[in-house]
């Protein structure tokens, strides 16, 4: 289904001593480009708030007054959206993933649909909207107390047929709002159970690359290769397996294939080189006896 995405970042970041927070890094990733990659595939991304360097390209608009609050950044953002329905999310939502966005966008609900943490809030920043109803209502209060500025969120939201939905992750809501917040993010990113994949989607995010990566088999075949050939075979085999991917990508080939085919071939390439290093060879006849070697005899 086709969206737009509006991402509010411009508050002033009081609880933080008005850093940055977009800005901020979690898991070697700024908050925004965590949250824009929850949203890749939106028709059209529009980020409120100061212009700054990020993973893809955005549209930007400031709300009219800068600082004025949510619902004058919504505004100014549904002013950038043409789209039926638009995702609307705030900027520091490091756990964020594409699952629960498109949770969000495939429950039914007549005015939109808003994620309900764990603790049983309703989160209006993490919310897929019908765009007629969110303009109608928007210029309704607009009209009612002639400007949006300074306006709580809620008054919005309670105008709004809304469904609520709880997301597969409990930590999609989760926001930085204070230092122990960002402590609390940055610790739970380097965890054990998650810390490869978010390594491997920062690797992506820097690289300018989005492709299905199969960890399994890339750490299959770094085993082998380590074990079968030599220990500095594994990060060199895959590198070289990322460098055939590419080549048979450039060629046409779709890029998951790629690397699965090349994953393929390397991971039975190390397994026959490592058969023949522990295969038995025919006995060879010397001056002192017999030993292994091509040369060998039956006596």
């Amino acid at each position: 289904m086709s969206y737009d995405a509006i991402v509010l970042a411009g508050g002033a970041a009081q609880r933080l001593g008005g850093a940055d927070k977009p800005g901020l890094h979690v898991g070697a990733r700024t908050l925004l480009d965590r949250v824009l990659d929850a949203c890749a595939d939106a028709a059209a991304t529009v980020v409120v708030g100061t212009r700054r360097p990020t993973s893809r390209p955005v549209r930007w608009t400031r709300e009219d007054p800068p600082g004025g609050g949510p619902v004058a950044a919504l505004d100014a953002g549904l002013r950038q959206t043409s789209a039926t329905r638009v995702l609307v999310l705030s900027a520091d939502l490091p756990f964020l993933d594409r699952d629960t966005v498109r949770t969000l966008l495939d429950a039914p609900g007549p005015d939109g649909v808003m994620l309900r943490d764990p603790g049983g809030r309703d989160q209006p920043l993490v919310a897929a909207y019908r765009t007629e109803p969110l303009r109608r209502e928007i210029a309704l209060l607009a009209t009612e107390h002639g400007t949006l500025a300074g306006l709580p969120l809620r008054a919005l939201t309670a105008e709004l047929d809304l469904t609520t939905v709880t997301g597969a992750a409990p930590l999609a809501s989760f926001d930085c709002d204070t230092w122990d917040d960002l402590a609390a993010a940055r610790a739970r990113i380097r965890e054990h159970g998650t810390v490869l994949e978010q390594w491997i989607n920062a690797v992506k995010n820097e690289l300018g690359i989005d492709v299905a990566v199969d960890t399994k088999a890339l750490l299959d075949l770094a085993r082998d290769a380590a074990h079968g050939v030599d220990r500095p075979a594994a990060p060199l085999t895959t590198f070289l397996v990322g460098y055939a991917a590419a080549r048979a990508e450039a060629a046409g080939a779709d890029p998951a294939q790629a690397v699965a085919e090349a994953s393929r071939k390397a991971a039975a390439l190390a397994l026959r080189w490592a058969e023949e290093d522990s295969a038995p060879g025919p006995v060879a006849r010397t001056e002192d006896g017999p030993q292994n070697g091509p040369e060998a005899g039956t006596g």
